[in-house]
């Protein structure tokens, strides 16, 4: 009686910590599971996966398949998801950016994207392609704020944005004018 009590207190142990393990290698991505996590990221926002639902929160990304199962995956700690749809004419009001659902309006086009943090920094300078959602999805520095100059077709709009843990991943009220 008293081995079968040892060995079931040493299998629970061996579980707690595998559990504590798992839970922690999740929520800590690796080099390698955070270009995966770019890439799975990447996957839904171009419709390459399209038999679930995905939306990316400052800190996790959430998949839904047809069931309604949810299977959650933490973001890099030191980077931070923005998608942002530029407008002329419609736009949809939006916080947390739904990589199979939202739609903006400006479908590949292209756009001259300069970033710089308050410092003065430059972070992004270069022409970028909306997707076909119409969204320009980016990964930058997490705990910052930015200024966004979007130009388009001779239309122009600056704004700020930033990406500390409570900010929107989702980025629909730059009109350019």
């Amino acid at each position: 009686m008293k081995k079968k009590v040892i060995v079931a207190s040493g299998l629970i142990s061996v579980l707690i910590v595998a559990l504590i393990v798992a839970v922690n290698y999740k929520s800590t991505p690796s080099n390698n599971e955070t270009q995966d996590i770019k890439q799975l990221v990447n996957d839904y926002s171009v419709g390459e996966i399209n038999n679930e639902t995905a939306s990316i929160t400052p800190e996790q990304l959430i998949i839904t398949d047809s069931n309604e199962n949810e299977s959650t995956y933490a973001l890099p700690e030191d980077e931070f998801f923005v998608s942002i749809a530029p407008y002329v004419t419609q736009t949809h009001p939006c916080a947390i950016h739904s990589l199979t659902g939202c739609q903006g309006e400006l479908v590949n086009e292209e756009f001259n994207v300069y970033i710089e943090d308050m410092d003065g920094n430059v972070v992004i300078d270069e022409t970028m392609q909306s997707q076909a959602n119409g969204f320009i999805d980016l990964w930058l520095p997490r705990d910052k704020t930015y200024q966004i100059t979007i130009s388009n077709n001779g239309k122009k709009q600056r704004s700020q944005f930033s990406t500390f843990e409570n900010d929107n991943t989702c980025i629909t009220t730059i009109q350019l004018t």
